[in-house]
């Protein structure tokens, strides 16, 4: 006979300690936006985690316990989508999540497997950023000037080898870029291109936990915005705009030393990215394979 494993259950002092701990570090990582908006203020660095991967702040802060655990009640998750109410306890309803998400799982599970297969590249030195303002005659995507002015940004592409592996970044080059990519990615090849030197594809860890809702534990969720976060950075850091306005110092790739500190900050995020990536996919076969016991 086999039967599901029954959940661990968490009583009301534990998951109220746990919740109450996610929504402080959420709201420390949400201050400076929330601040900003009061006063209606643009952040070319940090809008991107917001506005790019639409999860609000209030989201952000609202804590789950993960697919497999549940909660004594009472707990506000009884009123939640794709929770269950049983013999005093709140869980992830697993059923209704897959009949709800069940594709998008599945796709997100063998994307994350994919890249995890895969050696990080590097070598791309963020120029995917360079090549979204390629001879651009109207106004830049970010409020910011650019560091080496625009015949000096256009140099930079044209004497160096564009390499860029990630749709959502190739998709925004400029029409004169677009021919200048060593590749050809598309939303299709998504799951054969992409690998964890990308910076766009670490920063997309964030999305694919948004993507995952309450089956991701509240810990892992605010980890990926965390690695997104400082994965932003670097990405404005070499991109061609001036971030010292922001108190930041460019990391210049047009340069072998600039080159060199982007390769080894990109090294540390992909080790950082498959780390998160590998809890993703076991919060997915634990959704798509829920554990059993079998007598």
């Amino acid at each position: 006979m086999t039967v599901t494993a029954p959940s661990p259950v968490l009583d009301v002092a534990t998951w109220q300690s746990l919740a109450a701990a996610h929504a402080e570090r959420a709201d420390a990582f949400t201050a400076g936006r929330r601040e900003r908006r009061s006063r209606q203020q643009k952040h070319a660095i940090e809008d991107f985690l917001f506005e790019y991967y639409p999860v609000t702040p209030a989201a952000l802060r609202r804590w789950h316990p993960g697919v497999g655990v549940a909660l004594d009640t009472p707990a506000p998750h009884t009123e939640w989508r794709w929770y269950r109410t049983a013999d005093g306890t709140v869980t992830l309803d697993v059923d209704a999540f897959l009949a709800d998400r069940g594709d998008a799982l599945r796709f997100i599970h063998g994307l994350l497997s994919a890249t995890l297969g895969r050696p990080a590249l590097t070598g791309c030195f963020g120029l995917h950023e360079w090549a979204m303002v390629y001879r651009e005659t109207d106004e830049h995507r970010h409020p910011l000037p650019l560091r080496l002015g625009p015949d000096g940004t256009d140099a930079v592409v044209e004497t160096h080898k564009i390499r860029c592996t990630h749709f959502d970044a190739y998709r925004f080059f400029t029409p004169d870029a677009v021919e200048l990519n060593t590749l050809r990615p598309t939303r299709g090849s998504m799951t054969a291109m992409e690998q964890p030197g990308c910076l766009h594809a670490g920063m997309d860890v964030y999305k694919w936990a948004t993507k995952l809702g309450p089956a991701v534990p509240g810990d892992l969720l605010l980890d990926c915005f965390e690695l997104a976060r400082d994965i932003r950075t670097l990405d404005m850091q070499a991109s061609p705009y001036d971030v010292t306005s922001y108190g930041l110092d460019p990391v210049t790739i047009e340069t072998p030393e600039g080159k060199a500190e982007y390769v080894a900050r990109q090294r540390g995020f992909a080790e950082r990215g498959n780390l998160l990536r590998a809890r993703l996919v076991e919060v997915c076969e634990r959704v798509l394979r829920p554990a059993v016991l079998t007598s």
